[in-house]
Order: structure tokens, then sequence, then C-alpha cells
């Protein structure tokens, strides 16, 4: 038995490790993560289902996770449970896997339900939730009857090879308190009716974005104060930008302003018994394309466990007579229940012949999905499936489908798979060459189910991966493959080792690479690396280098497979050369930017001051130092800049005042700067602004200006004893100090000591201060015609300050101890409070300030299951759109949609068609006069211009003189010639554009060309 972890046991009440599990609280929020907290979980049955189920519910965070299993471990089960080693085989699986499982989070302490044989109702009393894998539907309905009398949540699961099915039993009523997870939706308002109805009308076509039966409450509504904070009212949607709340008599009229808040209502579901749902089932679709499959599969499933009750063992692979019982039985099962329609014998046969098959993306995509529904019962957030699911995906077969002797066990860890796919197939999967772009939480989890898989395992194998990043504690709760002693190492290294140890037979089969991929690399991933891969996998977590990678694989025809997260939200898309779209080929709409206007002068909402507290953490920390470090760093910055650019002298007050004026000398003096700095922003503006727009200011239309979207704001007072003041003060003045290199404190006496023997300077507004009111007018510039030069000649020289740097501050938002987020927080608290706008916490600020991406591993580990089953296409080479599928999943609602990949768009040149995978191809460095002959001879086509990147290196409108002289020079030495650089060595090809006119001298789009140098 293994030693005993050492774990942190939780208690009730104590406080979320924001540092772990960070990305996660956004999607579940504290609340709910309280209630995980506070949830013992069994899960029954520890093969690959079981165990990537309990790997899930362990990162996300309940009380404990149980598990109970005491079958001894075969040789088999290592093709999906990646806790097992070849060297524990025929030890109880419960009993080996325990200790590894409890690693992968230190809040949760993993126990082992002591016991033999099948679990028996008594043994699930203690648990809030329990899960059945690899049970008959006997044992299901006997815990399922005993659970829901003692009001436990109930969950049953299993994979069959290409095929899963899930059942859900959270009682006869289970609260959900918040169906969708999506933030609440907001909006001011301008008008509503005193009337029966109560029509509300919001602010200047905004779309209010609720939907019939929202409820909603609102607060700062002037005359009609009845509403401000009333009781949840039921919304009816008139318009998009009107809804009716019901009867408004008696509570005023309504005169202006008010701002509407969406209210999340409990709803509340009913769950049916697994008794009552075997003759009439709940079916949960997840593709439409298949909506009468379910059916045919609830009775499949129950004539499998009926066959093991007789037999002894699931039907063996690709058997016909045992797929003749099942057909058989399944027909027995569908009369006796009343059953309507006929089953799809050809589903019920693919059943059996997989039964025995157990496939490590089917077992993601599940586990992933079953994780989370035990989320939802422990936590009552989001929607819980109801309530019978049946997923497959049985496109992901080999084209020549496999014969029965090539199905049979032949006593691998791959068995499982070999099952439904062949030992031919297998041997396919094991020469693989993939490039994994990407690792961190798609990354781990790719890498783990490839080498299930056995993926690149084969002499032709390998897998290279990529990732230039270091291990952060935070990455902890989604990237299972890493542990905190990771922390600070590459990703890419830690993977690699960690998967070779999950199947030694990777080990020297993938190779580590701490790259960014982009144009800095091409050298490295160029032409032979292309060569020697077979295909790219992105797990990237931004657009330009998901945009780059597609680039590079129309570029070398390869395919690609894509895939991304977004809380609880997952999208996987899968590019096929010659067949599909690119990943470029569509985009999202870019995101909405605020206003400058709004930011500077007139926020609304939280998000504005959140953003202006950020542009200040960057004027204040960053900007000034990196410009002073260039003034001491460059030779002639004063002449460059007062050249180049119209800030000059912005740049040279700010070198000014951060090396003379205002270069603090002690800790003292930068607490003595942050107390100015705070007097300037929160009172000294706001008593200019409010001397230019005065509170009673109207506009040229009668109504009043701070009126709708503009709040008047009010300056703040300070006091040292207001915690929000002394926060800003104890960050801005040790963030000021690091500027320095001077050592900061955080004592409030030492604070309270300089601050109350400062002299503060009285504020008089001046008049001539320009103030932006609207996005279109110019941004108002400080037009102080201080002289230049005499600021100039005041800057000590560099030469006197040899060696003196600033230290400029790296914006980090994971490091609680830098004063980062707690100096946004509470510069964007501040702002709000001049404007009474509701603050936020810390929590709220590093989300929007650090562009935080919220996670969680149950999303990641399902879209990364997609992602691999339409891996087993590719490389069993596919060539039909419809054989492929797009996914998009939302775990919350849930929702499952899966879509063909949209085809490659054609276009054409007289009769030839091409897609963007097309191109001109032109061996051998031919000559300018060559290449432009060879079009005309081979094509037909008149070349009017080329162009290669951004130089045009040859037009029918250049000057005949120029022109001649580069008919006669190759290719390369024309592109050398006229962009002045030399064509790196390890070029092989050129990427050239060609403008050309077919002989009826129209102009025609063609593809680019590729000339081989």
């Amino acid at each position: 038995m293994a030693a005993p972890m050492q774990v942190d046991e939780a208690v009730p009440g104590d406080s979320i490790d924001e540092g772990l599990y960070s990305r996660q609280l956004y999607v579940l929020g504290h609340e709910a993560m309280k209630k995980m907290a506070t949830s013992n979980v069994l899960i029954v049955g520890m093969k690959g289902l079981g165990v990537e189920i309990a790997k899930n519910v362990a990162l996300a965070g309940v009380k404990t996770v149980t598990i109970y299993d005491p079958a001894p471990v075969e040789i088999a089960d290592l093709g999906t449970q990646f806790f097992l080693r070849e060297e524990d085989v025929g030890k109880p699986r419960a009993q080996v896997t325990a200790p590894r499982l409890a690693e992968l989070n230190s809040y949760v302490p993993v126990k082992i339900l002591e016991g033999s044989g099948e679990i028996t109702p008594e043994m699930v009393a203690p648990y809030q939730v329990v899960v059945l894998t690899n049970a008959t539907t006997a044992k299901q309905v006997e815990i399922d009857e005993y659970a829901r009398s003692k009001g436990i949540y109930f969950i049953a699961a299993d994979v069959r090879g290409l095929f899963g099915s899930v059942f859900n039993d959270f009682g006869s009523d289970f609260a959900c308190v918040d169906p969708t997870g999506e933030n609440p939706q907001t909006g001011m308002i301008v008008e509503v009716d005193e009337d029966e109805e109560g029509m509300v009308t919001c602010l200047d076509e905004t779309r209010h974005g609720l939907e019939d039966g929202d409820y909603v409450t609102f607060s700062e509504v002037k005359g009609m104060e009845g509403l401000n904070g009333c009781e949840p009212r039921k919304v009816t949607v008139k318009g998009p930008y009107t809804f009716a709340i019901g009867d408004t008599r008696g509570l005023g009229s309504y005169k202006s302003g008010g701002i509407f808040t969406q209210v999340k209502m409990p709803k509340i579901l009913h769950f049916k018994s697994l008794k009552e749902s075997l003759p009439q089932p709940e079916l949960f679709i997840t593709d439409f394309a298949k909506w009468d499959r379910p059916a045919t599969l609830h009775v499949g499933f129950q004539a499998l466990s009926a066959f093991y009750g007789k037999a002894g063992h699931l039907p063996r692979p690709r058997n016909a007579s045992d797929a003749a019982t099942i057909n058989s039985l399944s027909k027995e099962i569908h009369a006796a229940a009343g059953g309507e329609g006929d089953l799809d014998e050809k589903v019920l046969e693919a059943l059996a012949f997989q039964a025995q098959g157990d496939i490590s993306p089917m077992v993601a995509v599940i586990g992933g999905f079953v994780a989370q529904e035990v989320l939802k019962a422990v936590s009552a957030k989001f929607h819980p499936m109801q309530q019978s699911m049946y997923f497959d995906s049985l496109e992901s077969l080999p084209t020549e489908l496999p014969t029965e002797a090539d199905t049979q066990p032949i006593g691998s860890r791959y068995d499982g798979q070999i099952a439904v796919f062949g030992k031919k197939f297998q041997d396919k999967i094991a020469n693989v060459k993939q490039f994994l772009v990407g690792s961190g939480a798609i990354g781990c989890e790719m890498l783990k189910n490839w080498s299930m898989m056995g993926l690149a395992t084969g002499s032709e194998g390998i897998i290279h991966v990529t990732d230039l990043d270091t291990i952060e504690k935070s990455n902890l709760n989604r990237q299972f493959l890493f542990r905190a002693k990771d922390v600070g190492k590459f990703k890419a290294e830690s993977a690699a080792a960690a998967v070779a140890e999950m199947n030694p037979d990777l080990k020297g089969k993938i190779v580590a690479h701490q790259d960014r991929v982009g144009a800095e690399t091409e050298q490295q991933y160029g032409d032979e690396f292309f060569a020697a891969i077979d295909g790219v996998t992105n797990a990237l977590d931004n657009v330009a280098a998901r945009q780059y990678m597609d680039r590079r694989c129309v570029f070398y025809q390869k395919p690609l497979l894509e895939s991304g997260t977004l809380g609880t939200k997952a999208n996987t898309q899968v590019v096929v050369p010659f067949l599909t779209e690119s990943y470029s080929s569509s985009q999202d709409p870019p995101e909405k930017s605020i206003p400058s206007c709004t930011v500077k002068n007139f926020p609304n909402a939280i998000e504005h001051t959140i953003q202006w507290a950020r542009e200040a953490f960057d004027a204040l920390f960053v900007n000034p130092p990196t410009t002073v470090n260039l003034y001491l760093s460059q030779p002639n910055f004063v002449e460059t800049t007062l050249k180049s650019s119209g800030q000059h002298h912005d740049q040279l007050k700010q070198i000014e005042k951060y090396l003379v004026k205002e270069r603090p000398r002690s800790f003292e003096e930068c607490i003595q700067w942050a107390r100015l700095q705070y007097e300037q922003d929160y009172v000294n503006e706001i008593k200019q602004l409010l001397f230019n727009l005065p509170k009673d200011q109207v506009n040229s239309n009668g109504l009043p200006f701070w009126s709708g979207p503009k709040r008047a704001p009010d300056p703040l007072k300070f006091n040292i004893d207001n915690p929000l003041d002394l926060e800003y003060l104890i960050a801005g003045a040790n963030l000021h100090a690091f500027n320095y290199g001077l050592k900061g404190e955080r004592d409030p006496a030492l604070f309270r000591k300089v601050v109350e023997s400062m002299n503060i300077p009285d504020f008089v507004p001046r008049s001539g201060v320009k103030i932006q009111v609207n996005e279109n007018e110019p941004v108002a510039q400080d037009d102080d015609d201080e002289d230049v030069d005499a600021i100039v000649a005041s800057l000590p020289p560099p030469a006197s300050l040899a060696g003196f740097r600033l230290q400029p501050v790296d914006f980090e938002k994971d490091d609680d101890s830098n004063h980062h987020i707690d100096f946004i927080t509470a510069a964007s608290n501040l702002r709000a409070a001049n404007y009474a706008i509701t603050q936020a916490d810390k929590h709220k600020t590093k989300l929007i300030a650090g562009k935080i991406i919220p996670a969680i591993a149950t999303t990641t580990a399902l879209a990364v299951g997609l992602v691999c089953l339409e891996l087993y296409k590719l490389i069993d080479g596919k060539n039909n759109l419809e054989d492929y599928k797009n996914g998009f999943v939302n775990l919350a609602l849930p929702f499952f949609g899966f879509s063909e990949p949209i085809a490659a768009a054609k276009q054409k040149y007289g009769e030839t068609e091409w897609t963007l995978w097309d191109r001109f191809e032109i061996d051998g460095n031919p000559t300018l006069q060559q290449f432009l002959d060879w079009f005309k001879e081979k094509h037909n086509l008149e070349v009017q211009m080329v162009s290669t990147g951004v130089s045009m290196i040859w037009s029918s409108f250049i000057p005949p003189k120029k022109s001649a002289e580069r008919m006669g020079l190759k290719m390369s030495e024309v592109v050398e010639l006229v962009s002045k650089k030399a064509i790196p060595p390890w070029t092989k090809n050129l990427l050239v554009e060609v403008m050309v006119n077919d002989e009826n001298d129209e102009d025609v789009e063609v593809p680019y060309c590729l000339v081989k140098i």
C-alpha cells in the first residue's frame, strides 16, 4: 500500500485558494465552489472512464473523492486508465490508482472504499453523489432506487468502443440556481410607463438581451423610486429595446435615470428514477444528424447488460453470432417496454462488435461531461442533462473495416482500441508523425490521449511539441500532467516526460521544444520539418498564433486540428487539405471597445474604471521608466524623439519628472508621490471637469448634460482611515519604489506618519482646458508652452548617470504579492467612488484587467476527446467532407452541436477551378523573363504585376530600362535586388503573388506561385 498522502483536510468556511483555482473560479464562482468543498463524491469502477471522471472532479475541488474498484488490473486497462502501470497488473485497481489521483490536488483527499465484489446500496450511504461506471442495468437500478430514497444524486455512465451512455437522476425536485452561467444582463433605462403593463424603454437603442420569463430588479430610478431594489419582476419582451414588467401604478411617476439588472431565479427540475426511465426514457440529443439513434442505443445498452448477465462476458469483437444475439435481445426488450418504431439493426450490430472496446478519446468526452454533471449536482450551478444521453462517433471507424481476426486481443495495452479499429489500423496509429503546438491545458490532455492511443509509438512515429511557457501555480488546476514540484519548469518538457511515464512505448518518441512558432522560427520549422510530419494539432490560447499555424498548414498542405475553450464552452475544427476551408477563412466579430472619452471623463460601469486604472498603471509605472531608460541608453535619443513624434513634449516632461523633479531618494518620498497622485486623479481632475461642465449644465437642446450614460462625479476627500485610500497608497508607493530600486514597506503607521506631515496645496481650476465630450472630437492635448529647449537643458547628461536605470514594472496578474492587481483594484474603485459606480473586488478586477480566459478541466477534456475522434479520420485518410465533424459544446446548458466542415471556396480562371489549397509551382529558379513566359505558354495568362511580401518586383508599367535590367536575372536575384535584403540560406521557396489578365484581357484571380530556388 502506498504511504498515506499528506493532504490538507478542507474545512467548511476555509477560504478558497485563489492562486490555484483562479481560472475555474471565473467559471463557477465562489458560491458554487464553497458548496463543492462540502461534498463527498463516490466513483465506482476505476477503468479509463472512472479515472477520467475522478481526475476532473478532484481537480475541480470537492471535499473528498472516494473510489471503489477491488478488481485486479488487466493489461488492456492501460489503454485508457492513465494512472496504471504495467507492474500494477493483477493488483486491485482502486488501491494502485488512489495515491496517483491524490497528487492532483492537495486540497482533495482521495479515499479508497474497502470491500469486495459488487457495490451494495449501504456502501453508498455516506456520499452526496455516486457515479457508477461499468455496472449492469440491474445494479444501476438497485443503487439508484436506494440513492433516490436517501437524497443522494446518482449518475451512471459507460463507454463501449465508439459509443457512450450517461444517465442522471438528481431526485424529484432539484433546484438549479443558475441554469446558464451567463452574466446577468444589465442596462440603462430612459422610460417606465406608469400603468398596468409597465413598459420599460432602454437607452439609445441598446439591446436589453432579456428573454420572456427572465426576472429583473432596478436601481437609481428617479421619480418612480418604488422600483429601486424591488422584488424581482417577471419580464415580457416587447421588442429588442423594450420590455414589460407588469403593473407599476402607485410607484410614483418616472422622471429619469435607472438601471435594470437581471436576477437569476432558481429553476426546479424533476427527474424520473432509472426504473421509470427504462421503458420511457427522456433522451438528450447530442447530434441532430443522428436524432433517431439514441432510442436504438437506449435499448442496445440494456441488451449488452442482459448478454453479460447470461454469458459472463460482453459480445466478442466483430463476432456475428454475438451480434445476432444482441439484435434479438434488443427486440425483446423493445417489445416488452411497448416501444414504437423499428430499431436500427446496423447500429446495434456496431454496438455489439465494439462492446469490448475501450478508447481514450471516447473516455475523455464522456468523462469530461460526467464530471461536469457531478459538479452540477453538488453546486446547483448550470443545468443538468435530462436524463439519458447516448453519444457515438461511428464515423471515426476506418473506411476499410477490420476483420474479426484483426480485432482479437493480443495481450497488449492497446487491446481495447484494437477491438474497435483492428491491429492493422493500430500499426497506422503507431507510425503517425504529429506536431503539437502548445502544451497548456489542451496540450496536456492531447498528449495524455495520444499516449493512451499509442500514437507515434512505432518505428516511424514521432511527436514534436513546443511551448515557450513555464509552469505557474494557476496551471495546476487544469493542466493535469503538472504537479506543484514542476512550477517554474518548461511546460513542453514536463508534459513530454509525464506521458512517457504513462506509456513507456513513447520514451524517446517525443521531442520537446521551447520555441514560439512565428516568422522568427521558420528556420527550425521550415520545409524539412514540415516534410517530415503528417499533420499539426494546435493547443494555443491566442488567435494570432492559430492563424499563423493555419497559414503554415495551408502552405505545406498539411491537415490541422484546432480547438479552443472558454469556461464551459468549447469548439473543435478540422482543416483538411483540398477539402475544407482553413481556420482563417472565417473570423469572429471584433470585440467591442470602450470609447476613450467614456474611459477618460464619463465612466458609467465598473469595466470603464478598470480600463482607466489599467491604463493608469502603464502611464505611471511602465511607460515613464521605459522612456527614461531609452534616454539613458540611446546616444541621440533627444534628437530622434524631437524629430520623430508629435509627443516629444510629453516624453521630455516625463523624463524631467522621473529623473529630475520627482526622483525619490527614500521610500517616504514614494509615499508622498502616491498621496499627490491620489489628489491629482480623484480630487483635482474631477474639480476641473465640474468647473468645465457644472452639474447643472444643459445641452443645446435644453436637456441636462449630466444624464443618461453620463454620471456627474464628485471629488473624493482623502482619509487615511479609509481602507481603500490606504490600499491605493501602499500599492502606489511600493510600485513607484520598485521603479527606483528602493525597498518597499507595508506598515500603515509609516504611511500615516508621512501623510500627516504633508501639506497638500489647494487646487484652483484652470480656464481654457478642453474636455473631450464625444468620440469624434480630437483628444485634448496639454498645450503647455514651456520651452522644450529649457527642459532638455535641465536634463542631466546620460553619461553623468552611467549604469543607472529605472525598472519598469512588468504586469503580472497572478502574483498576489507584487501590488499590481492591488493597485489596479484600488485605483479603479476610487474612480468608481467618484462616479457612484458599484465597486468590484480584486477577483473580478483581475479577470477584466488581466483579460483572463475562464477555464475548467471538464471542458478541456471533452474538447480534446472530440479532436482525437477526428484524428482517427485523418490517420485513415478520409476524403469526404461528410466524414468529418466540427463540434460546438456548452457544458453549462448542456448543448452539443456538430456540423460538417465548410468546403474550401472555389474560384475560377478560364476553365480551371481552384481553392486556397492550390498554387502554381515552378522549379529551378527561372529568370524573370522565363517566369513571365511560363504563364503565357502554360496557362495563356498575361502577367501584369509580380510581387513578393511587401516588394513589387516587376510590373507592366515600370520604366523599360529598369524592366530590361531585371529580365535576365534569376527570380531570387530580382527579389534580393528589389528588397535590398539577402534571402536567408535555409529558404528553399519563394512565395510570389501575380496579377494576370486572361486571353480576353480581363483581369482574373489566380492562386499564388511557388518558385523553387
